[in-house]
């Protein structure tokens, strides 16, 4: 006959139950719906060591499956077609990493390496370490006692080279602090000191203030404020990011060691160090392996590193299809899940449920089924993660071997974790083992890692579940279930008292509501309500200096072309006159093709872009696209940030970044399907955010007068310029070397070069010497020339390859492969007058004071 405990166990085993202990669970949709779709394989596994690593979901390595099959990935190190796809993809996925720390490359680095072992390891290998010395006191290396071997580990190498070691108990970071030290002298120390703690324990889930990291680089928190010099700070976040939103920007640590099997389950043997740039400086390496050197010698101990911060750490190729694989990985996670906050709640309400059950349940003589090793009630998710550490007693109060439950639990075929956790100081903690202790019970025979659970009735070692994205109520049920049927002296007793208690309180899910939404970095937007003008600050070129260049030239020149390309590497639509926007010519190239990693499509990887022919109706607000043989697609001009599906990933065009997550709104399922069917690749459209501006950095130094300079999703600047006598000239060179006489058509050739401004002119090239010009009444400045690359060889009618005009052109400037120049325009504030350009309009130029043309 079933008592009234266990009629109330059973009542606190379902659902509502449990919805009535938190309201957040699942992600819009059906969980088991969710397993039975993509986790097919765990259907009758109860699988709660997501703290050991998670489970990777079908769709996640079908979609790396399928990009390995569409794909040729050649080695970074290379410079052809595969090669330069391998490097930007990976470039993608750094940035895509940062994006997820809310954090940017001007920031941070992101340096792969093995796992978070490896990232630990390589900190320790090339931090500064200054031994004491009578010149002053040396480095020290501190760490919390709740800390990863790994981390402890660091000791290995500091105690070689007489460097400090202090191990810091948790309460003593605030209780102990006090003012930083005062300078003696006047001066201060140069000592560089490192304090290393886990965001979360890997033993308990005990969540540490990320307020940490400030205090340490302050000075205010223990043991910094006790010790001179400059303060670093290593955040162990691998257990911490699989469940949790970490945002860098802050909480700036300056080494952020992760693996990414704990977040995504796959791939293994891959992790990251996040350096912050800042940091990254101070770091010393000595082995150079392939890939690092800038130059060195064989015969002579000479050898400098790159300067990039991840080219010098990186030696070897790295673990390029690995990496690769991040990218279906974050995809994957964020199509299944919405959030990392989501997420948490989701984790959190399962590890509280099962606190909350698991210490409630008592022996038939009222003893306590289990001793939970935490520090709080599991009330606020700013303090304690999805994990549950403890272990089960006897109705004696003894407890009963870790081993004995793992092996009972494997009959159920429920996977929880059990001993250590290669967390030696925790374990000392909470199971109040001595240090002599652990001497003698290794004595004793028992190692880290073995079955040796109990010690003269001491336990060695503890039990810990831990949940991850796609864990389920019903694994809670299991899981409770079995300690009830198997290790609960009948009949059962729930505490009502404890149960009532914790029932009542309050959680404190708000903790978690991270701003992540906000426009990080401080990036630049549109002012509401802004209109488009010229500079007040522009330079008009004086009456001496317009006849000098009508005497230099023959005449001032017109404007004979105009045209915009709104989507980047797409065909061009010619205008007869058309507004300058905050960007360069309105709705030029605010549009990009990607591909499924978020990288960059142009016409060196995909000429059939040029077959795509971009349609702009002003009349009703739509961008067109159309090719021969299907249906045209359409999308709205302007996008509405509410409505746009805001992508997280990261792509790189001819150099520089674009974050999805900041700067460009994915234009939608229906296009992207289109692009897909005509490429016949998956891809997608995405279009700059409509309030971010980039900056230019090409010619920077050239734009004395105008100040910073939006762009859009150009390659350099807001304008190219051609000038049709350099390609008459250009054009009779081709035909004195062709023989098939294919470049009559000079409309074609143009066509090739994707100017903006098609202009008339005399004098071949002269356009290299200019510094500034006026197009009408319009003010540009010159900031560089435009060097040319194999996309000049795609025919923009039947997107064929061709060696010309590449080879011809290089012919005829000496190795020199510059054609066109760039212009800048920076549009005034308050006025509502709004530039416009117009083919027949006079240009006027005016020569540089120092000409280097060719």
């Amino acid at each position: 006959m079933e008592t009234q405990s266990s009629l109330e166990f059973q009542d606190l085993s379902t659902f509502e139950s449990f919805k009535g202990f938190w309201h957040y669970y699942g992600y819009g949709v059906d969980q088991q719906d969710l397993i039975d779709r993509e986790f097919k394989r765990i259907k009758g596994v109860t699988y709660l060591d997501h703290a050991g690593t998670t489970l990777f979901p079908e769709s996640q390595i079908k979609g790396f499956c399928d990009d390995m099959s569409r794909n040729v990935y050649g080695n970074p190190h290379s410079h052809n077609p595969s090669s330069r796809l391998t490097h930007d993809t990976v470039e993608s996925v750094r940035y895509r990493i940062l994006g997820h720390f809310n954090t940017c490359p001007e920031e941070y680095s992101v340096i792969f390496t093995s796992g978070c072992t490896a990232a630990l390891k390589l900190v320790a290998d090339t931090f500064p370490w200054k031994a004491a010395s009578n010149e002053g006191p040396g480095s020290q290396f501190c760490y919390l006692t709740d800390n990863h071997t790994s981390v402890v580990g660091i000791r290995g190498v500091t105690a070689l080279q007489g460097v400090g070691t202090v191990s810091v108990l948790p309460h003593e970071v605030e209780r102990r602090a006090r003012k930083p030290p005062t300078q003696t002298n006047g001066e201060e120390s140069s000592a560089p000191n490192l304090f290393c703690y886990p965001a979360q324990s890997n033993f308990s889930g005990r969540k540490y203030p990320l307020s940490y990291v400030k205090g340490i680089q302050s000075q205010q928190l223990y043991p910094a404020c006790e010790h001179r010099g400059r303060w670093f700070v290593l955040l162990d976040a691998a257990c911490f990011v699989s469940c949790s939103p970490l945002d860098l920007s802050q909480y700036p640590a300056d080494f952020v060691p992760i693996s990414f099997y704990k977040m995504f389950g796959f791939p293994t043997g891959l992790g990251a160090l996040l350096v912050r740039n800042e940091a990254a400086e101070v770091l010393r390496k000595t082995y150079f392996g392939g890939g690092t050197a800038a130059a060195y010698l064989v015969a002579e101990n000479y050898f400098v590193p790159k300067p990039n911060v991840v080219s010098r750490f990186e030696d070897g190729t790295i673990s390029f299809l690995d990496i690769i694989s991040l990218h279906h990985g974050f995809e994957t996670l964020q199509k299944l899940t919405g959030s990392m906050l989501n997420i948490q709640l989701h984790t959190f309400g399962l590890a509280r449920y099962t606190y909350i059950v698991l210490s409630c349940l008592r022996h038939s003589n009222g003893k306590p089924v289990a001793q939970i090793h935490c520090d709080n009630d599991f009330q606020n998710i700013a303090e304690q993660g999805a994990i549950l550490n403890f272990n089960l007693l006897d109705c004696y109060g003894r407890t009963v071997g870790y081993s004995q439950v793992d092996k009972m639990a494997s009959l159920f075929n429920i996977h929880i974790r059990t001993g250590c956790f290669c967390n030696t100081g925790a374990c000392q903690h909470y199971l109040a083992i001595s240090n002599q202790n652990v001497k003698s019970n290794l004595h004793a025979g028992h190692i880290c890692g073995d079955n040796i659970d109990l010690i003269e009735g001491r336990p060695t070692g503890s039990i810990r579940v831990s949940f991850g994205y796609m864990s389920s109520f019903e694994d809670c049920q299991n899981f409770l279930r079995f300690v009830v049927n198997c290790f609960v002296d009948k009949p059962l007793i729930l505490d009502q008292k404890r149960l009532t208690k914790l029932k009542s309180a309050e959680p404190m899910e708000s903790a978690a509501s991270y701003d992540l939404a906000s426009t990080p970095n401080g990036q630049l937007g549109h002012q509401k309500g802004q209109t488009i003008s010229p500079s007040p600050e522009r330079i008009a070129p004086s009456e001496d200096t317009v006849s000098k260049e009508e005497k230099n030239n023959g005449s001032s020149h017109t404007l004979t072309n105009l045209f915009i390309y709104p989507v980047k590497s797409c065909a061009s639509v010619e205008v007869t006159e058309w507004p300058l926007g905050p960007q360069g010519l309105l709705y030029d190239r605010l549009w990009m093709v990607v591909n499924e990693n978020g990288v960059c499509l142009s016409q060196k990887r995909e000429p059939k872009l040029c077959l795509i022919r971009p349609i702009i109706c002003l009349a009703s607000n739509t961008l067109q696209l159309q090719v021969s043989g299907m249906e045209p697609v359409t999308v709205p001009l302007e996008t509405s940030l509410a409505n746009s599906d805001l992508r997280t990933s990261q792509s790189k065009v001819c150099g520089d970044r674009y974050e999805d997550k900041t700067q460009t709104v994915d234009c939608g399922k229906e296009v992207s399907t289109w692009l897909s069917e005509f490429l016949g690749k998956p891809c997608r459209l995405i279009r700059q955010r409509p309030d971010f501006l980039r900056d230019m950095k090409f010619g920077r130094e050239k734009a004395e007068n105008f100040g910073p300079t939006a762009l859009s999703l150009v390659n350099e600047a807001q304008f190219l310029l051609i000038n049709r006598a350099s390609m008459s000239f250009l054009q009779e060179h081709i035909a004195n070397s062709e023989n098939e006489g294919t470049w009559h058509d000079m409309e074609q050739l143009i066509q090739r070069f994707r100017a903006n401004l098609v202009i008339s002119g005399q004098e071949a090239f002269a356009e290299d010497d200019w510094s500034h010009l006026t197009v009408g009444d319009t003010q540009f400045q010159v900031i560089g020339r435009c060097g040319r690359c194999q996309m000049i060889g795609v025919d923009q009618k039947s997107a064929a390859r061709t060696q010309e005009p590449l080879r011809s052109l290089s012919e005829c400037r000496s190795g020199k492969v510059t054609f066109g120049v760039y212009l800048a325009h920076q549009s005034a504030r308050n006025t509502t007058a709004v530039p416009v350009l117009s083919v027949g309009a006079r240009v006027i130029p005016r020569i540089s004071e120092s000409s280097d043309k060719p």
